[in-house]
């Protein structure tokens, strides 16, 4: 069972994809967000949640204060399971919440955003391929905001991603199978 850990929907249950997607467990997203919390980068904050499944990843941020979640998915039936969390979400919220979600592949949605993306998640499924991540991350760097943050999860028997220019590896931790790689844009 997938929940919301915290914030304004706390304990709401998400419904998860048959199949095709891996949910981020509630461990490791509980521990995410409690880091992230302590940077105080969700109070306000564009959100860009790529390879959604569920969305589980862009909801909680919403739960705790993001401002706009854009959440990324090109299977169908995993894109409509992210139209009924989010709206599950919203429905929960105390204010309007602008919530979408664009049913198509993250680098379709890359190569044509627009915007400024101050938290972005990356929880690709584990077997793809490490050129596809590479080519997601260099289609990411014009979109992020100055102090934005990038969260990639991987295999903990993935390689390290390869970092683009203007974007770099700041932080790394290890949670059992899974690997959270934090980066940022470099200066100049």
């Amino acid at each position: 069972m997938t929940r919301i850990v915290s914030g304004f929907a706390g304990s709401l249950t998400l419904r998860v994809p048959k199949s095709g997607t891996r949910p981020t467990s509630d461990h490791v997203r509980e521990a995410m967000f409690s880091a992230l919390d302590a940077r105080g980068v969700i109070d306000g904050a564009q959100v860009l949640d790529l390879y959604a499944g569920s969305g589980a990843l862009g909801l909680e941020a919403a739960s705790r204060g993001a401002s706009e979640v854009v959440l990324v998915e090109r299977g169908a039936p995993a894109a409509a399971v992210c139209r009924q969390n989010a709206k599950a979400v919203s429905n929960a919220a105390p204010q309007k919440l602008v919530i979408d979600v664009a049913a198509r592949s993250v680098q379709s949605y890359l190569d044509s955003a627009v915007g400024a993306f101050d938290l972005v998640f990356l929880d690709p499924p584990y077997d793809l391929p490490e050129g596809e991540l590479s080519s997601n991350l260099t289609a990411l760097v014009p979109l992020l905001a100055d102090d934005a943050l990038v969260v990639v999860e991987r295999s903990s028997r993935s390689p390290e991603p390869t970092w683009p220019l203007g974007l770099l590896p700041v932080r790394s931790k290890k949670y059992g199978e899974t690997l959270v790689w934090w980066a940022e844009p470099a200066e100049g």
